[in-house]
């Protein structure tokens, strides 16, 4: 794990955003996200070669259990029956760091949908555990080293950190951001979840105008630079 570790910060950023529906992909305005070596890489690879593809995303959410911070294995199905925000994250990720306020007034501001935030970290659990006491992250942290990038590799994601799943409560997942979390697109996609929830929208629907708003906040975004 250490020389995971290493090697990712050898590797640096990536300048680049993206939200992805099931197979599909809407590229946005570019953030940085901290890399992590795909599996087999030595963190040499010329910088075309590590950045990744569209990602294939499941449909559903995938059979994982993790540790948890609290010292019990913990199953993403817990979770059933609340919509679910799943956060990969690390102590060492700079773009992951800043996203953990949001990630704490989300869950705090849609308690009345039960939104649940649900973080694992690909870290040492000590270190986990002392950054998550000293700023006080209440939701769910599962812990994995190897584990948490097996995990992420059943979301089809292996070389970047941080990335968000966004999940129904049926466990359907409706969309995958790669990169940096924003509350205007966090509000765009969780208020389409909660329109889905709702039967206003089905799941395609949901999904096509998450990938239009994405668009918009993309655009506007690059018209104020």
């Amino acid at each position: 794990m250490a020389a995971v570790l290493l090697a990712s910060g050898a590797v640096g950023f990536f300048s680049y955003r993206m939200l992805v529906r099931p197979q599909t992909a809407a590229p946005r305005k570019a953030a940085p996200t901290a890399a992590l070596p795909a599996s087999g890489s030595t963190g040499t690879e010329a910088p075309e070669a590590a950045t990744p593809s569209a990602p294939k995303v499941p449909e559903r959410l995938p059979e994982l259990q993790l540790p948890g911070a609290d010292g019990r294995a913990h199953r993403l199905a817990e979770w059933t029956g609340r919509p679910l925000v799943i956060n990969f994250w690390a102590t060492w990720c700079d773009p992951c760091r800043r996203e953990i306020p949001l990630l704490k007034a989300l869950r705090r501001e849609r308690a009345a949908d039960h939104l649940e935030i649900v973080g694992i970290a690909i870290d040492y659990p000590d270190s986990v555990r002392k950054y998550a006491e000293e700023h006080g992250i209440s939701y769910p942290l599962l812990l994995g080293e190897r584990e948490g990038l097996r995990a992420a590799a059943a979301f089809g994601m292996e070389t970047v950190l941080p990335f968000s799943v966004f999940a129904d409560r049926e466990g359907r997942v409706v969309t995958l951001k790669i990169g940096e979390l924003h509350r205007d697109e966090a509000e765009l996609i969780l208020d389409r979840i909660r329109d889905l929830q709702a039967g206003r929208l089905t799941l395609a629907a949901a999904q096509a105008q998450i990938s239009a708003g994405v668009r918009s906040l993309r655009q506007a975004g690059a018209g104020q630079d």
